[in-house]
């Protein structure tokens, strides 16, 4: 548990309708991670010493993902939709002896920065409440932030609001930092009298400064304050996500040919020099040392690439593949789960699965390691500076010593010393004018058929 003296609340009750989809709006994925995973990730650089997710549409799914990325999160479950202030008060008694701050977030809002939300925490030094505000290129039917000078003396829904105060563009983002005892206090004289019938979070600016107290804003980019309650809106997000990790990618020294085919997700490591070719995607667990070049058409997930490495072109590296420093990883190539030492090569067309591979090794064109028998895995081992022989099945469990070669086409079922020669493959047989004879008699068949 955290020391901090912020908490998080994050709002995470809606069913979104609008995405058309059983699952939980802020369980949907921006750059292969959930809504509600981005937010709990903004919060994460304040080292919260609480987080509570509200939940509510699939609590039990929305809490299962939170735990997932937290164990210590607290999930609530909101029973009704009568607001945002009706929602923030789910977390009354799991901060009951919390004292601090708190900050109540969106699990649909996925981009607030870290550092906007540091501000907000060094803005509440001075306040009672801070609001996050923004100022967008279209207002639209945000709620509106009234200040005088430094001071915000209220916030009016589009719905509330005149003429005058639609006019203001500085708008409200509903991310709001306050005091948590006075948070609880305030939401308990909340009202619905408005014309949704719902208790605004938002109405705690105007009873705090009821009270004498000073209530600020604190602005962001607009990018920040991005909702996602519809496909088209979760496509927008993705869109954006992906042009700032490209752009950060850019100027941490990574060379990208057409940036704009390069999709990251959300964890994905790309140490300085490396090259990254056109269409390529990163699924989540992924690092890419210095010096790496992935070459274009590739997909990658939960590996590590090492320094001077090659991947590609058309590679697909899964979950558990370790790749050592100087290796080479061709075209139409997948490694799942296996580990391949400094220098070895595995160039074209072959499958590399539950196995090991010593430094220097070549394997050949069309290799497979067999390593599945319908129930089990079974690994593969192959020693240093090996030589595999093209279209070789591996029969695993099975070991192929240093220094050790197989035949092409060989199907090998049984260990390889070191230095040995395998050769396991059929006798060829030839049989004399057997092939114009057999195609004579194809030919003279489908004439038939085609007669009848």
């Amino acid at each position: 548990m955290s020391d901090s003296n912020t908490a998080l609340v994050i709002l995470a009750a809606g069913q979104g309708t609008r995405m058309k989809s059983d699952l939980p709006k802020v369980l949907h994925e921006v750059a292969g991670a959930p809504l509600l995973h981005h937010a709990m990730f903004s919060g994460a650089s304040l080292e919260p010493a609480h987080s509570v997710i509200v939940a509510g549409y699939g609590a039990e799914a929305v809490e299962a993902a939170a735990q997932e990325l937290d164990p210590d999160a607290t999930t609530v479950v909101q029973t009704e939709q009568l607001g945002t202030a009706h929602a923030t008060d789910q977390a009354r008694e799991a901060l009951a002896e919390f004292e601090g701050n708190v900050i109540v977030l969106y699990g649909d809002t996925p981009f607030i920065r870290p550092e906007t939300l540091e501000a907000m925490v060094a803005a509440r030094k001075k306040n009672a409440v801070v609001v996050l505000g923004f100022e967008p290129a279209d207002p639209a039917r945000y709620g509106r932030l009234v200040m005088q000078g430094e001071m915000l003396e209220k916030i009016v829904e589009f719905k509330e609001a005149t003429d005058e105060e639609r006019a203001i563009a500085f708008c409200n983002s509903g991310v709001i930092c306050a005091d948590a005892q006075l948070l609880f206090q305030l939401i308990a004289a909340v009202g619905n009298e408005n014309a949704s019938g719902e208790y605004y979070l938002t109405d705690i600016v105007g009873l705090a400064r009821e009270r004498g107290l000073p209530v600020t804003a604190v602005t962001c980019e607009e990018e920040e304050t991005m909702g996602v309650n519809s496909r088209l809106d979760l496509a927008r997000a993705e869109a954006a996500y992906q042009a700032r990790r490209r752009m950060d990618a850019l100027v941490e020294g990574v060379t990208m040919q057409a940036p704009e085919t390069v999709f990251f997700s959300f964890d994905t490591v790309i140490g300085r020099d490396a090259e990254l070719e056109p269409n390529i995607v990163f699924g989540p667990g992924v690092t890419i040392e210095t010096g790496a070049r992935i070459r274009a058409f590739s997909h990658l997930e939960g590996c590590h690439v090492s320094r001077g490495a090659i991947v590609g072109p058309y590679a697909r590296l899964r979950p558990g593949a370790e790749l050592a420093e100087d290796t080479h990883i061709g075209n139409f190539v997948e490694i799942k789960n296996a580990q391949i030492a400094e220098g070895a090569k595995v160039n074209h067309l072959s499958y590399i699965g539950d196995a090991s591979v010593g430094a220097a090794t070549n394997i050949g064109a069309g290799t497979i390691t067999c390593n599945y028998d319908g129930v089990f895995k079974h690994r593969t081992e192959i020693g240093a500076r090996a030589f595999i022989g093209s279209d070789t099945m591996l029969i695993a469990p099975v070991k192929i010593g240093d220094d050790a070669m197989t035949a092409t086409g060989a199907v090998v079922t049984t260990d390889v010393p070191a230095g040995a020669l395998a050769v396991a493959r059929a006798k060829q047989v030839n049989k004399p004018g057997f092939a114009i004879r057999f195609m004579e008699r194809l030919r003279a068949l489908k004439l038939k058929k085609s007669q009848e």
